[in-house]
Protein backbone atom coordinates (compact mmCIF):
# COMPACT_ATOMS: atom_id res chain seq x y z
CA UNK A 1 0.00 0.00 0.00
CA UNK A 2 1.05 3.78 -0.86
CA UNK A 3 0.77 6.55 0.79
CA UNK A 4 0.40 10.27 -0.15
CA UNK A 5 -0.41 13.88 1.33
CA UNK A 6 -2.86 16.36 0.56
CA UNK A 7 -1.10 19.64 -0.12
CA UNK A 8 -1.91 23.07 0.88
CA UNK A 9 -3.95 23.67 -2.37
CA UNK A 10 -5.79 20.72 -1.49
CA UNK A 11 -4.11 18.45 -4.18
CA UNK A 12 -3.40 15.02 -3.56
CA UNK A 13 -0.46 13.25 -6.09
CA UNK A 14 -1.57 9.70 -7.22
CA UNK A 15 1.15 7.51 -6.96
CA UNK A 16 3.16 6.74 -10.14
CA UNK A 17 2.69 2.96 -10.62
CA UNK A 18 -1.49 3.06 -10.22
CA UNK A 19 -1.17 6.29 -12.71
CA UNK A 20 0.71 3.99 -14.96
CA UNK A 21 -1.21 0.70 -14.34
CA UNK A 22 -4.26 3.01 -15.35
CA UNK A 23 -2.82 4.41 -18.05
CA UNK A 24 -4.27 7.85 -16.56
CA UNK A 25 -2.62 10.98 -17.99
CA UNK A 26 -2.46 14.77 -17.10
CA UNK A 27 -6.18 15.95 -17.08
CA UNK A 28 -7.55 12.85 -17.09
CA UNK A 29 -11.12 13.60 -14.87
CA UNK A 30 -12.41 11.98 -12.24
CA UNK A 31 -15.78 11.93 -10.14
CA UNK A 32 -14.87 11.92 -6.54
CA UNK A 33 -17.93 10.42 -4.09
CA UNK A 34 -17.82 9.87 -0.33
CA UNK A 35 -18.67 6.35 0.70
CA UNK A 36 -18.49 4.70 4.32
CA UNK A 37 -14.70 3.38 3.99
CA UNK A 38 -13.85 6.19 2.45
CA UNK A 39 -13.53 8.59 -0.66
CA UNK A 40 -13.98 6.87 -3.97
CA UNK A 41 -12.41 8.26 -7.07
CA UNK A 42 -13.34 6.95 -10.35
CA UNK A 43 -12.22 7.93 -13.83
CA UNK A 44 -14.86 10.26 -15.12
CA UNK A 45 -16.23 8.46 -18.56
CA UNK A 46 -15.61 10.61 -21.66
CA UNK A 47 -18.35 8.75 -23.95
CA UNK A 48 -21.78 9.77 -22.24
CA UNK A 49 -23.68 6.75 -21.47
CA UNK A 50 -26.29 5.74 -24.02
CA UNK A 51 -28.81 2.96 -24.88
CA UNK A 52 -27.92 0.76 -28.41
CA UNK A 53 -30.55 2.64 -30.19
CA UNK A 54 -29.02 5.98 -29.30
CA UNK A 55 -25.30 4.43 -30.52
CA UNK A 56 -27.21 3.13 -33.75
CA UNK A 57 -28.32 6.74 -34.45
CA UNK A 58 -25.07 8.11 -33.65
CA UNK A 59 -23.04 5.34 -35.76
CA UNK A 60 -25.78 6.09 -38.59
CA UNK A 61 -23.13 8.67 -40.10
CA UNK A 62 -19.91 5.94 -39.58
CA UNK A 63 -21.97 3.29 -41.24
CA UNK A 64 -22.94 5.41 -44.34
CA UNK A 65 -19.96 6.70 -44.87
CA UNK A 66 -18.88 2.56 -44.77
CA UNK A 67 -21.37 1.63 -47.42
CA UNK A 68 -19.79 4.37 -49.72
CA UNK A 69 -16.58 2.60 -49.38
CA UNK A 70 -18.36 -0.92 -50.85
CA UNK A 71 -18.62 -2.62 -47.39
CA UNK A 72 -21.01 -3.76 -45.42
CA UNK A 73 -22.22 -2.10 -42.20
CA UNK A 74 -23.04 -3.34 -39.45
CA UNK A 75 -27.15 -3.49 -38.46
CA UNK A 76 -28.10 -3.21 -34.68
CA UNK A 77 -29.14 -6.87 -33.94
CA UNK A 78 -25.92 -7.66 -35.34
CA UNK A 79 -24.47 -5.24 -32.58
CA UNK A 80 -26.38 -6.89 -29.72
CA UNK A 81 -25.23 -10.51 -30.95
CA UNK A 82 -21.83 -8.90 -30.84
CA UNK A 83 -21.78 -7.87 -27.41
CA UNK A 84 -23.65 -10.62 -25.43
CA UNK A 85 -20.87 -13.11 -27.45
CA UNK A 86 -17.85 -10.63 -25.44
CA UNK A 87 -20.13 -10.52 -22.58
CA UNK A 88 -20.37 -14.75 -22.59
CA UNK A 89 -16.48 -14.70 -23.28
CA UNK A 90 -15.52 -12.45 -20.25
CA UNK A 91 -18.16 -14.62 -17.82
CA UNK A 92 -16.74 -17.52 -18.81
CA UNK A 93 -13.04 -16.08 -18.25
CA UNK A 94 -14.19 -14.50 -14.92
CA UNK A 95 -13.47 -11.36 -16.30
CA UNK A 96 -16.53 -9.75 -15.42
Amino acid sequence: METTRLSTKGQIVLPKSIRTARAWKAGTEFTVEETREGILLKPASAVPKMTLEEFDAAMRPIREKIAQRGKKPVTLAEMKAGIAAEATRRYDRNRH
